[in-house]
């Protein structure tokens, strides 16, 4: 029983997501032979005030202009 958690910055859609939990699905049953019915993938959204990296929050990064 495959549990997996994607975490990523708000703002995918429900499309997006779907695609994401089909992609994950399936490459657990192609690589690991997993059945389907028991493959769990679960998506953590992070609003980007809440992610950081390099010492700033991404919500901080990206109001910075680009140099």
């Amino acid at each position: 029983m495959p549990y997996v958690n994607i975490r990523i910055t708000a703002g995918a859609t429900t499309e997006q997501k779907a695609e994401l939990i089909a992609g994950t699905t399936e490459l657990l049953v192609r690589v690991l032979n997993k059945k389907p019915g028991s493959t769990f993938v679960v998506i953590d959204e992070v609003q980007t005030e809440d992610w950081g990296v390099g010492g700033i929050s991404i919500a901080e990064r990206d109001r910075k202009p680009a140099s």
